[in-house]
């Protein structure tokens, strides 16, 4: 049988079929095969006794990420606040870059707009050609917006602890009941109340997978791609690349570059460029026969 993992949790992967939910253990080949099942993954059972099962393959991906865990996705929602825990923008940019990368789409979601509207966010990714929405988690606000958002597509929910992944998805459908956390006053972020990555159903199209949180986004520096590659991830870079002066332009700092020229005339967020130079310094410290081993 095929179906779809939703969750892995202490070595059981529980599988979606469309009408049951198999308790599964991946069979021994997946260990010396160094193959971890993943959320997401589309997979062949043997379906056993009691709705339980044993995994058998894990098909083709389309794409898959180190953190959150996840494979099989559409898009990445980023949850980010300017509220209480403010977001740095380099981990939006990063996140954004590293699925890019991956030919997954982002949407930028700013939570906590009852609180702060997230003018800034907002304005920064709409300007970069990003969907972006704002929302509140307690008001309801910009809710049936997201939802448009996600319809019929597979999602992953990802952002710093405290900005309210779960509290959204509690909001798009009550009957969740995920465990929600509160923001330290004192340190300024959120408690990892999400412990696990799992899928959610949201109707039978659309599907969620809450992540945990982090404090600081450190994802292995191997998911950037190589930084000859980085700029095309930034998409208001993309049609000024043919018109820098020189061909192997890093657009940094060199004579005659037209992304630089185009965020002097402030048509590319200077945020977004600052970015770009941190990822791309990062992706140069990776040689190629280490990225491919």
């Amino acid at each position: 049988m095929e179906g779809i993992i939703l969750k892995a949790l202490s070595g059981f992967y529980y599988v979606h079929t469309g009408d049951v939910t198999y308790t599964c253990r991946a069979r021994g080949k997946f260990r010396h095969a160094r193959v971890s099942p993943l959320v997401g993954d589309r997979v062949e059972f043997t379906p056993l006794e009691n709705n339980t099962g044993a995994l058998d393959a894990v098909l083709p991906r389309s794409n898959q990420f180190s953190r959150p865990a996840v494979a099989n996705i559409d898009q990445l929602v980023v949850i980010v606040s300017q509220a209480t825990p403010v977001t740095d923008p380099f981990l939006i940019d990063r996140i954004i870059a590293i699925a890019a990368g991956r030919g997954c789409e982002c949407v930028v979601c700013v939570n906590k707009c009852d609180l702060n509207d997230g003018e800034e966010l907002y304005r920064i990714y709409r300007a970069a050609g990003i969907p972006t929405v704002r929302v509140s988690a307690v008001t309801g606000e910009g809710m049936d917006e997201l939802r448009a958002l996600i319809s019929g597509k597979v999602s992953a929910f990802t952002g710093n602890s405290g900005v309210g992944k779960s509290s959204i998805l509690n909001a798009l459908h009550p009957d969740f009941s995920l465990q929600t956390g509160d923001v330290s006053e004192k340190l300024g972020r959120g408690r990892h109340t999400t412990r696990h990555v799992e899928l959610f159903a949201l109707d039978a199209t659309t599907l969620i997978a809450d992540t945990p949180g982090f404090s600081s986004f450190d994802a292995d520096k191997m998911e950037l791609c190589r930084k000859e590659e980085l700029a095309r991830c930034f998409r208001e870079f993309v049609p000024y690349l043919d018109k820098c002066q020189f061909q192997d332009c890093a657009h940094i700092k060199e004579r005659g570059c037209a992304v630089l020229e185009a965020v002097d005339r402030g048509e590319i967020p200077p945020t977004r460029h600052e970015s770009y130079v941190r990822l791309y310094e990062q992706a140069s410290q990776i040689p190629d026969w280490e990225r491919d081993k």
